[in-house]
C-alpha cells in the first residue's frame, strides 16, 4: 500500500493528466511494476515505462457503444454521425472475431436477417470481421467459448423483458464480467446494459398490466438507463396514454434516464463515460436537454 501511495504522489506532481484519467487502473498495478519505479526512483524513463503499463492496462478493459440505432439501413452501413464509426475504429482491432447476441432467441430467422443486416452494415464501414457468429438457442450450450473467443460483442436491439429473460439464462453477466471486449448495443441491447434496466412499456397492454415488471437487472455494464429512438416515438401513444408524458415521466422519480435521438451514443471505457449527438435527461417527472 505504501509503495502504491508513493507512485501516486509521483504521478500528482510530474504527470497530472496521467493520474487524473488512468487512475482507477493504479491500484491494479503489480509489485514487478511498482519495484520498477522505486528502483529508478520515478525518473523520466521510469514514468515512461509506467505509462506505457497503464496505456496498456486501459486497451484491455472493457469499451463499451451504447447506441439508438447504429445502422443506416437504406445506405447499407454504419451511421457516422458524431464521430461513431471513428472512434470504433480505435478500439476495434482489425480482423476482429465479432458476436452477435440476439434480442428473442427462438425467432431464428428474424435474428439471422438482423444479424447478416449488422454485418453488412459494418463490412461496407470497413470493418472487415475474422468471424462473425451468432448466438441464440441454436447454440446455446455453446455461449461460454463463443462468447471467450470474441473481440467484439454486438447486443441486438428487439423486446426488452424477453432479451434480459435470454441474457439471464446464458449468464451473459458473469461471461462478461472480467471480459475485456468491445460491447456494441443496439436499442434494447442498450437498455439491458444498465445495472437497473427500465424496460418502458413497449406492447399494447404492458403499461396497464400490473404484473409487468418495468425495472429488471441487467448487464451491469453501466449504471446509466438508457432510452432510444426518442426523434422516432416522443409523440407516441400506448394503452390510450402518451408514451412519454403519461408512462415514463411517472416512473423517473427517482431516476434519471438518458434519452437518445437515433444517431447518438453512449460510449464509456471503465473510467470515464460521454455521450455523442443530442441527448435529454428524464429524471423526477421532467425533461432536460
Amino acid at each position: 500500500m505504501y509503495g502504491t501511495t508513493y507512485v501516486l504522489i509521483c504521478l500528482i506532481k510530474t504527470k497530472k493528466k496521467i493520474f487524473i484519467k488512468l487512475k482507477s487502473n493504479l491500484m491494479m498495478m503489480n509489485s514487478k511494476n511498482l519495484s520498477l519505479a522505486f528502483k529508478e526512483n520515478i525518473n523520466s524513463q521510469g514514468m515512461l515505462k509506467i505509462a506505457n503499463y497503464l496505456k496498456e492496462l486501459g486497451k484491455k478493459s472493457m469499451k463499451y457503444f451504447l447506441t439508438s440505432n447504429p445502422l443506416l439501413a437504406k445506405e447499407q452501413i454504419l451511421n457516422p454521425s458524431n464521430e461513431f464509426v471513428n472512434n470504433l475504429q480505435k478500439d476495434i482491432p482489425e480482423r476482429a472475431n465479432a458476436l452477435f447476441i440476439c434480442s428473442d432467441p427462438n425467432s431464428y430467422d428474424l435474428t439471422d436477417k438482423f444479424a447478416e443486416e449488422m454485418k453488412t452494415c459494418f463490412f461496407n464501414s470497413g470493418f472487415k470481421f475474422k468471424n462473425f457468429k451468432v448466438l441464440d438457442n441454436r447454440n446455446a450450450k455453446e455461449k461460454s467459448e463463443l462468447i471467450s473467443e470474441a473481440e467484439v460483442v454486438i447486443l441486438a436491439g428487439g423486446h426488452v423483458p424477453t432479451q434480459n429473460i435470454f441474457f439471464q439464462q446464458i449468464n451473459l453477466k458473469n461471461e462478461l464480467k472480467t471480459a475485456n471486449k468491445i460491447i456494441i448495443g443496439f436499442s434494447a441491447g442498450s437498455m439491458n446494459c444498465s445495472e437497473e434496466v427500465y424496460a418502458q412499456p413497449e406492447l399494447q397492454g404492458e403499461s396497464l398490466d400490473p404484473n409487468y415488471k418495468r425495472f429488471l437487472k441487467g448487464l451491469g455494464i453501466t449504471k446509466s438507463q438508457i432510452l432510444p429512438h426518442y426523434n422516432l416515438i416522443k409523440n407516441e401513444y400506448l394503452d390510450g396514454k402518451r408514451l412519454f408524458e403519461e408512462i415514463t415521466y411517472p416512473d423517473s422519480f427517482g431516476r434519471s434516464f438518458i434519452i437518445l435521438n437515433d444517431g447518438c451514443y453512449l460510449y464509456g471505457d471503465g473510467q470515464y463515460e460521454i455521450v455523442y449527438g443530442e441527448s435529454f435527461i428524464i429524471s423526477d417527472g421532467t425533461i432536460k436537454k
